[in-house]
């Protein structure tokens, strides 16, 4: 899910019928598919150094945050495969947890669209997020139910006509962060990336947690900007802002005292 053009749908609301990990210190919708750039595929002691050769500063690691970032790193770096028993288990977890009353036909399904995915397979929309973007969605959903459940099926606020579609929001979501905390370098080269490092080492499940706050927040910001579908790229954008805003607030010690975090109902 790059810039490169990538399609997506947007969901037309119809009615509203459709009623944390380890310790590393039926909205009857009508889906009509277009074609936009949808967003796609970023501390203990932190020392910037700038080189000659490099315009970018780094930060200096502690073994423990090194030990963190890697263990991250190696879940964003797996891509999602249908074929892969414990990524079909997720999947219908995932369906099972949105729609616990409604039976799955298949892993391939149109009832997938009624999640907010662009066909009848989830696994062709999860190449620009992998594994780690399914397990973002299902960690949200367990975790805070009352606001997964908001989310999906758009109960609160003053809604667009055509709604942003929520699965593939979220994939756009994993895909966000990992380029804001710059979580692909070896180091961070940012001091919003450093500082999550921060809230990373002290609880294994940060990145997680802040997926869940970046989604309702997205969501917040989507309400307040009253947004339609082609205004999705505008609403990351000014999401990203208040997010690196606010992890930049001093004298933070966890996510949970990000002012977006009371969002969050569970």
């Amino acid at each position: 899910m790059d810039d490169r053009g990538d399609s997506f749908v947007a969901v037309r609301r119809i009615s509203q019928g459709l009623d944390r990990g380890n310790t590393c210190h039926s909205t009857s919708a009508e889906v009509v598919a277009g074609s936009a750039a949808w967003l796609g595929r970023g501390l203990s002691c932190v020392c910037a150094q700038r080189r000659d050769s490099d315009a970018r500063p780094s930060f200096d690691l502690t073994p423990a945050q090194e030990e963190c970032l890697q263990r991250l790193q190696n879940r964003i770096e797996i891509p999602y495969d249908g074929l892969i028993p414990e990524h079909q288990d997720a999947l219908r977890a995932l369906w099972n947890a949105a729609f616990p009353e409604e039976e799955l036909h298949g892993l391939k399904s149109e009832q997938w669209k009624e999640m907010g995915w662009q066909g009848k397979d989830p696994s062709t929309d999860f190449r620009g997020g992998g594994f780690i973007s399914l397990e973002n969605l299902l960690f949200f959903a367990r975790n805070f139910p009352k606001s997964f459940q908001d989310l999906l099926r758009k109960q609160e606020g003053d809604r667009s006509v055509w709604e942003y579609p929520f699965a593939v929001a979220g994939v756009n979501i994993t895909f966000m962060l990992i380029q804001m905390l710059d979580l692909e370098a070896v180091k961070p080269r940012t001091i919003v990336g450093a500082t999550f490092l921060k809230f990373l080492e002290e609880n294994g499940s940060a990145f997680d947690l802040l997926y869940c706050i970046t989604f309702k927040l997205m969501d917040h910001q989507w309400l307040s900007m009253r947004a339609s579908y082609m205004d999705f790229n505008a609403v990351m954008k000014a999401t990203r802002r208040q997010l690196e805003e606010e992890l930049l607030v001093e004298d933070l010690t966890r996510l949970e005292d990000l002012p977006s975090y009371k969002l969050l109902t569970r």
